[in-house]
């Protein structure tokens, strides 16, 4: 019971601070920008957070064969995930400039179009390299 109780403390002061980031920007008109660095802090304190609790757990383990290895897997997923999200991110800003330019462009000059299509399936494909580095650690493990 207490493993659960553990596991949704991150979730709750997760959820929490994107109520308090909505409540800033709508209800007292503040500037997105702070709301924005309000989440950054909430999530790299929680990710600090659960990353000192599972070395702190591994280094109190008598037994750290098995532990050592599950440590391995969690790390490795870890970073599976933060290869794939920040990839992710990066794609989704470069197709959020890509993409208006290139409809803006092709509806000046229709003969435009395969040009502008290449740059928006540039930023695309940064988030399938972060994709594909994702699946490769994940196949390591």
């Amino acid at each position: 019971m207490l493993e659960y109780v553990l596991l949704a403390v991150p979730v709750i002061f997760l959820v929490s601070s994107m109520y308090y980031a909505y409540k800033t920007v709508a209800l007292h008109k503040r500037t997105r920008k702070r709301a924005v660095l309000t989440q950054i802090a909430s999530f790299a304190l929680v990710a600090m957070t659960c990353l000192v609790t599972s070395m702190v757990v591994f280094a109190a383990n008598e037994n750290p064969a098995p532990a050592a290895d599950s440590l391995n897997l969690g790390i490795s997923m870890i970073a599976a995930a933060l290869a794939t999200g920040i990839s992710g991110i990066g794609g989704g800003i470069a197709v959020g400039g890509a993409a208006p330019a290139a409809i803006g462009a092709t509806s000046e000059d229709p003969k435009v179009f395969g040009k502008a299509l290449i740059f928006v399936a540039l930023g695309e494909g940064v988030a399938l390299y972060g994709l594909l580095v994702s699946i490769l650690i994940i196949s390591k493990v």
